[in-house]
């Protein structure tokens, strides 16, 4: 019997070390060929400035083209499910926005598991939402957007990148905690959505600041709260939703890269370490700041400890409030 057990222990230690070589072994050689960033939305939305960015550095760090792979459908979930079940080399990656976490919570029937079948790789950047509005809309603060809305239940709208997306849930969670019903409209992506609201289709839009940046001194819209829980550096006039008359409402917004699970732990470090130097160059820098972006860094471990809690996180607020994806 001893032996018997001695003889699976070396087995198992056997397979071990086979693992752990073959996995060193891919990443001495990796890349041999170029890489992919799946972005699971339309282009033109939050997520693809970081992923390009990130595709960049890359390039130079490795030598390697780096493809970006807009996949969108289903608040993400079409191209989050393709990754899932790619092969776990390292060569198709994944670019996600906060509603990473949300999805599984929203939704019942979610065909991959958000800490289970990934491999995070490094969190990105860190941004809030802004809570903006068409100009033609006649509020100028949180509090007068709130009587408007109590005044005239449902006519207030605002659009979001397709249910179970971050605008979405963002605008869901203030109106439960602010006590006031808004209409949603859902677009095939934040560009479109975005849009919209530039062209005053809808009233509202929870928008992310990378996306907005742009346009805040243009005047064709306007910003009446960051939804983080303190004021954002970079808006620093701009209240939080919580000060300005909702309290305990606070959204924080982010970005990673991912990887399937079972991606060698060697060529995930590679990824990181180089994605870490290449955010911190300058010039990488100054393009965080115009869009409002703080970096994000960390270790592949910090990362996976983060992502663990919003799901946590998110699943109760989730749960708790309510939200549903329509």
């Amino acid at each position: 019997m001893v032996n018997i057990v001695i003889s699976s222990l070396r087995v198992a230690v056997a397979a071990t070390f086979t693992a752990l070589m073959s996995g060193v072994a891919a990443a001495q050689g990796y890349p041999v060929k170029p890489l992919r960033i799946v972005v699971p939305f339309q282009s033109g939305g939050s997520v693809e400035p970081i992923a390009r960015l990130v595709g960049q550095k890359l390039t130079s760090a490795f030598g390697r083209p780096v493809v970006i792979d807009n996949r969108p459908g289903a608040g993400g979930m079409v191209g989050t499910e393709y990754v899932a079940k790619s092969p776990a080399d390292g060569y198709t990656l994944l670019a996600i926005p906060a509603a990473f976490v949300m999805n599984a919570a929203l939704y019942e029937n979610v065909s991959y598991d958000p800490v289970r079948d990934f491999e995070p790789v490094a969190m990105l950047a860190s941004y809030p939402l802004l809570v903006a509005c068409h100009p033609s809309l006649p509020v100028h603060s949180i509090k007068a957007l709130i009587a408007l809305a109590k005044a005239e239940p449902g006519k207030l709208d605002y659009s979001s990148g397709g249910l179970g997306t971050g605008n979405h849930v963002a605008a869901e969670l203030f109106g439960h905690l602010a006590g006031v019903r808004l209409t949603h409209v859902p677009y095939k992506g934040g560009g479109p959505a975005f849009t919209a609201l530039i062209a005053g289709e809808v009233h509202l839009m929870f928008v992310a600041s990378q996306t907005a940046a742009p346009l805040l001194k243009s005047g064709k819209l306007r910003v009446l709260a960051v939804t983080t829980a303190k004021r954002s550096t970079f808006f620093p006039d701009v209240p939080t939703v919580a000060e300005a008359g909702v309290p305990g409402y606070e959204v924080n917004s982010w970005n990673a890269l991912l990887a399937p699970a079972g991606t060698p732990a060697a060529i995930v470090k590679s990824l990181n370490a180089e994605i870490n130097k290449g955010l911190r160059q300058p010039d990488a820098m100054e393009l965080l700041a115009k869009q409002g972006l703080e970096l994000s860094s960390g270790t592949p471990e910090e990362a996976a400890a983060m992502i663990r809690g919003e799901v946590a996180k998110w699943t109760k607020v989730i749960k708790a409030m309510g939200i549903k994806p329509q």
